[in-house]
């Protein structure tokens, strides 16, 4: 099944790292966290990509004809320019890297997308987030309602510390619990066609006025995942992205 990837947003409030590069590329462990996302969805054997590019586009297209040129080793005939390539390291993915416009909204570059979407049911997610989520599940829930859409709501954790009281006595305090806050939209879609008619065009974002109205037609479900998600906004939110790989343990790892 085809994976779309929305990787065109400025990202301003990452502008320490956006200034030189898209947010998808900046990396946690070494690699630009669009990797960590497409290898995500690799593990549960989905390898067919289209990216949809805007901000610092060229970025990107430079990235993956490097990734896929320079991994492993090479031979050169300094002669001939004739290069061999050995035991390349790079997996064997399709990626189409799509133009879809400079100043398009999230909801645009989806209807942008969809023409590489092969025609049937595919999955689409932002470029910016990494979570533990079953794809396996999500995908069953989807063919089970036979609705357009269905979201991936999740439950981040909260930014703070969370207290109960009996009174003025602690009866319960627990550090940043991931059922903090409420739910919401955590991407990892799986979408029908049918939802690019709930999208009027460039400047339309899709979290707003099309999830509300399918939303209100009963065509948005929601698979509740009650596990680990985290997206990269911030620099505090890269920071916590790199101390989880750090530690070894990053719970979106689902690849050897």
């Amino acid at each position: 099944m085809k994976v779309g990837i929305l990787a065109g947003g400025y990202g301003s409030r990452l502008a320490e790292e956006t200034d030189i590069r898209p947010k998808p590329m900046v990396e946690i462990g070494g690699m630009p966290i669009l990797w960590h996302i497409m290898m995500i969805y690799a593990s549960y054997g989905h390898t067919d990509f289209a990216i949809g590019l805007g901000y610092k586009g060229e970025y990107i297209k430079r990235w993956f004809r490097d990734f896929s040129t320079f991994g492993g080793s090479m031979s050169v005939n300094t002669g001939t320019g004739v290069v061999q390539r050995h035991g390349s390291s790079a997996p064997n993915w399709n990626v189409d890297l799509v133009e879809t416009g400079l100043n398009t909204m999230t909801g645009g570059r989806i209807k942008r997308l969809a023409e590489w979407m092969g025609g049937g049911t595919f999955m689409m997610t932002w470029g910016d987030g990494v979570a533990d989520v079953n794809l396996n599940d999500v995908l069953a829930f989807h063919r089970a309602h036979g609705k357009l859409a269905t979201m991936t709501a999740v439950r981040p954790a909260a930014r703070y510390g969370h207290i109960e009281f009996d009174g003025s006595r602690v009866v319960e305090f627990s550090e940043k619990p991931q059922t903090g806050e409420g739910w919401i939209n955590g991407a990892f879609f799986v979408l029908e066609p049918g939802v690019c008619d709930y999208i009027d065009g460039d400047n339309v974002m899709f979290e707003h006025d099309p999830m509300r109205r399918l939303a209100a037609d009963g065509q948005l479900m929601a698979y509740q995942h009650t596990s680990f998600w985290q997206c990269m906004d911030t620099l505090r939110e890269k920071q916590i992205l790199q101390n989880l790989w750090d530690s070894g343990k990053a719970p979106w790892k689902l690849w050897e």
